[in-house]
């Protein structure tokens, strides 16, 4: 296992360095740097800056028109854009259903659906979880019938990330209810502009409107919009889960917000405090470690062998540093840190506080936002309860 990188992956580094440098829109990286709230335009401007270079889809072969990048490159790309203050690329599209239609998908649907995505012209959501369904995804209900060409979708899915902006939804459905809860799923893609689709919007504790619930009342879907075999959903998506959890460790993005609390503690006046440097170090570590960790998957994907059996293992990982993050930039600034008003956020401003900053504007948000992540994507405890069995044997 060798995680040093040659000559020529240091070069790539660079290259992906300047062109990011060109062409980031400051404007966003600004938003990025701060933890400022990014908009639509924010999000898909960048990604259509990504596919008009041919970048969006940086995980794809050359044959579904990707870069063909190794492993190593991918990650050299998502740590310089990273670094860089680049918006983390909306996921759903080139990330997640973009794989399982390459692999599953048929050739008309590969090529119906993939330009859209790599491009960025056209919004995925992702349509997993259901009030009664969150990490056992196989106890879904949300139905699809057959009747002739077309299925009857009927049911509700929750936690709809950026869901208002969907113009697609990939879909676990139930179309059998014999044998095995995992024998009777479909993959299903969904128009979000059909009717009989409906996206109520969930604010969170902070204000935000992230998450969706959708619900699907009689939605004719086209039987052509089914991804492989009827009553198979489950191993495609368990296929998709596995990028989806190796994305969701975003070692590049916890390197650049360990940057963003030491800024914070240097202003604030506590990063000479030895206590508080003990828990950045540790932090530090932590971050250190499972970069190492995602370096050893990166190792085997280059030789060949598997890599994604500890995808639970990063997960796991990774949403605990996230949290830790977030809590160590809230003691940082202390009672500074407390005021959540979301226009001032957008501002900059802090209120009138004697020595207000407005670096800690957005940090009561980030850290009630970052509760999530040892839930979504498989909680951590479930994910646990999996790498007991699949690496531990």
């Amino acid at each position: 296992m060798d995680l040093s990188f040659t000559p020529e992956e240091q070069k790539f580094r660079e290259e992906v360095r300047a062109w990011v440098k060109e062409n980031l829109p400051k404007e966003i990286s600004h938003k990025v740097h701060n933890a400022l709230e990014l908009t639509r335009d924010d999000l898909q401007g960048w990604a259509k800056i990504l596919g008009k270079k041919g970048w969006l889809g940086y995980g794809w072969p050359t044959e579904f028109g990707g870069p063909g990048w190794t492993a190593v490159q991918r990650h050299l790309f998502e740590e310089e854009t990273a670094l860089a203050g680049a918006p983390r690329i909306v996921p759903f599209g080139p990330v997640m259903v973009a794989p399982v239609i390459m692999a599953f998908g048929n050739a008309e649907q590969q090529k119906r659906f993939l330009p859209g995505i790599a491009s960025g012209e056209v919004w995925w959501s992702q349509g997993y979880s259901e009030p009664g369904s969150g990490s056992d995804l196989a106890s879904v209900k949300t139905k699809a019938e057959r009747k002739g060409d077309k299925y009857i979708v009927n049911g509700q899915k929750t936690w709809t990330t950026l869901g208002q902006y969907g113009d697609w939804m990939f879909n676990l459905v139930r179309t059998s209810n014999e044998g095995k809860p995992q024998t009777g799923i479909s993959f299903l893609l969904l128009d979000m502009k059909s009717p009989g689709v409906t996206v109520r919007p969930i604010k969170l504790l902070d204000g935000g409107h992230e998450v969706n619930e959708v619900f699907f009342d009689n939605v004719e879907v086209p039987a052509e919009n089914l991804i492989g075999e009827e009553n198979k959903g489950w191993t495609y998506a368990k296929h998709l889960l596995s990028h989806e959890r190796t994305n969701i460790a975003d070692v590049n993005r916890a390197k650049r917000e360990l940057e963003r609390l030491k800024r914070i503690a240097r202003s604030e006046g506590v990063y000479e405090d030895h206590r508080f440097r003990d828990e950045i170090a540790k932090l530090e570590v932590d971050i250190v470690a499972l970069e190492m960790m995602v370096l050893r998957v990166l190792s085997a994907a280059t030789s060949g062998k598997n890599s994604l059996d500890v995808a639970g293992l990063l997960k796991i990982r990774g949403s605990e540093i996230q949290q830790r993050y977030s809590e160590l930039m809230m003691l940082a600034g202390g009672p500074y840190s407390l005021p959540l008003i979301r226009e001032a956020m957008e501002a900059g401003w802090q209120g009138n506080f004697p020595g207000g900053n407005p670096a800690l504007a957005p940090l009561t948000s980030t850290f009630f936002n970052m509760r999530k992540t040892t839930i979504y994507g498989g909680s951590n405890e479930v994910q646990r309860n999996i790498v007991a069995q699949t690496v531990l044997g």
